[in-house]
């Protein structure tokens, strides 16, 4: 009688662990996240690597360790973010994740940090954005002071995709004239 009992027992934990693992699988997104980036590289022990985010809006940072164990520090004060200096951090031993609230002044600093316990670690960092609507939890039955229903005003809503592709042909054109420029003088 107790065998059946422990053999659906396993089956349900089987299963349980089953659904945890898909849902940490690499490629498991929201349709709402928008792939930018992806970065590839190495840091040896101790060291920092450090990369600039322009992008506006909510931003996740999901960067996996590939080898080694590479942290993750995010801040929007400084450009060289340290376990020191920073505001958002992810120092776990296999997948950091970060999300970057669109209220961050831009550019964002990003610094990588290959952890001392492994003489060099390679990671694979994917830049989404998040394109899902703000919501407030009592919008729906708040008036404004105009007297108005707040059902009938727009609710917050992120740049338009035309919008964040001229933002990203400006970045382009600006970064090309800063080129022209250094080695003009």
């Amino acid at each position: 009688m107790a065998v059946p009992w422990k053999r659906a027992f396993l089956i349900l934990l089987a299963s349980q662990a089953a659904s945890l693992v898909k849902c940490f699988e690499e490629d498991d997104v929201p349709e709402e996240w928008i792939l930018l980036h992806v970065v590839q590289g190495q840091i040896g022990a101790g060291n920092y690597s450090y990369l600039r985010l322009n992008h506006e809006g909510k931003i996740i940072l999901k960067m996996q360790s590939l080898r080694g164990d590479a942290d993750l520090y995010v801040s929007d004060s400084t450009p060289h973010p340290s376990f020191d200096e920073y505001e958002l951090q992810s120092v776990t031993c296999g997948q950091d994740i970060v999300f970057i609230p669109a209220h961050f002044q831009r550019p964002v600093g990003i610094g990588i940090y290959g952890h001392p316990s492994h003489h060099e670690s390679e990671f694979e960092m994917k830049v989404y954005y998040d394109r899902t609507i703000e919501q407030y939890p009592f919008d729906e039955i708040a008036l404004y002071s105009d007297g108005t229903d707040s059902s009938q005003k727009h609710a917050y809503a992120p740049e338009d995709v035309s919008q964040e592709e001229e933002s990203v042909l400006w970045t382009v054109l600006i970064s090309i004239l800063k080129l022209v420029l250094e080695i003009l003088f």
